[in-house]
């Protein structure tokens, strides 16, 4: 019995030592949606907070699609988590984009974010994430496409792929089809976001829909094609938080103005290439990114 006493006291010693016990401090939980990119801005912020104020983060990242993750910083489960303007203004808020350009779009965002959920839309990180209609390099040269409009004669003998929430959401696949008069040769294939672009290579569909941020489109010598008939609003990149955490922690108000600004696309692109292309570690990319950028 002495010895299993030692042994437990030296446990518990240990775990003392060496930080295990919960921290007592102030403590926010930052999340993110289900793809690469938003892991990895979920790391950011968690890592220039922490850095910066001293308060601890719980990170629960991978959660799921907008409206969950939606509902989790207004049930209290998330205090803070990246959103983008044009799907905040779309799927979010349900309003109709016209010809508002990105500054307009914020600022509607922020305006109506407060007013209904009592969240604050802070600066922009300084990139904009929008869909990509993405295809074979072989197929952009062969039928010269450069627009998604080119597509329209073509799509009855092709099949589109697309991320589940895409397909439902007021700014995803039937705008588009109509908008572009876009008549596939069977409904789309529905597919994990992370398995879209495996999809396309092995020509198991002839477009996916993407994002235009993602690092797999130049590694895997793909072609987005321009969104000629303006189809989709802007899509910048801002951190969400909830008006009674930044009540309660001021510090994090100028932690996150200090991160507005400093993520280009070409960044972002680059640091989901090193995840899903190098298969590097979030956390590890973050980091290194902060110290090139002095964050």
């Amino acid at each position: 019995m002495r010895r299993l006493f030692q042994i437990g006291l030296l446990g518990l010693l240990t775990c003392h030592l060496s930080g295990c016990k919960p921290p007592t401090g102030p403590k926010i939980t930052i999340g993110s949606k289900f793809f690469t990119e938003q892991v990895l801005l979920a790391e950011l912020l968690a890592q220039h907070i922490e850095a910066r104020t001293g308060i601890h983060v719980e990170r629960k990242t991978n959660l799921g699609g907008t409206l969950l993750v939606h509902q989790a910083i207004l049930a209290g489960a998330l205090d803070l988590y990246v959103e983008y303007t044009g799907t905040a203004f779309t799927a979010v808020l349900h309003e109709s984009p016209g010809s508002e350009d990105s500054a307009a779009i914020y600022r509607r965002v922020k305006q109506l974010y407060g007013q209904r959920f009592h969240l604050t839309v802070t600066e922009p990180l300084g990139f904009e994430n929008t869909f990509a209609m993405v295809v074979r390099h072989d197929d952009a040269q062969r039928f010269h496409l450069k627009n998604v409009s080119d597509v329209t004669p073509i799509a009855s003998k092709w099949r589109v792929g697309v991320g589940y929430e895409f397909l439902e959401r007021p700014d995803g696949f039937p705008g588009l089809a109509k908008t572009y008069n876009l008549h596939f040769a069977r409904p789309p294939t529905v597919l994990d976001l992370g398995l879209l672009y495996r999809a396309l290579v092995s020509r198991q569909v002839d477009m996916v829909v993407g994002n235009s941020t993602d690092g797999a489109i130049e590694a895997l010598d793909l072609v987005p094609l321009t969104d000629d008939h303006r189809y989709f609003p802007p899509y910048d990149a801002v951190p969400i938080i909830r008006e009674d955490t930044l009540a309660r922690l001021p510090a994090l108000r100028r932690a996150l103005a200090e991160l507005g600004g400093k993520i280009s696309s070409a960044d972002m692109r680059h640091l989901n290439s090193e995840v899903d292309v190098d298969q590097r570690d979030p956390a590890t990319v973050v980091r290194v990114f902060r110290e090139s950028r002095g964050l």
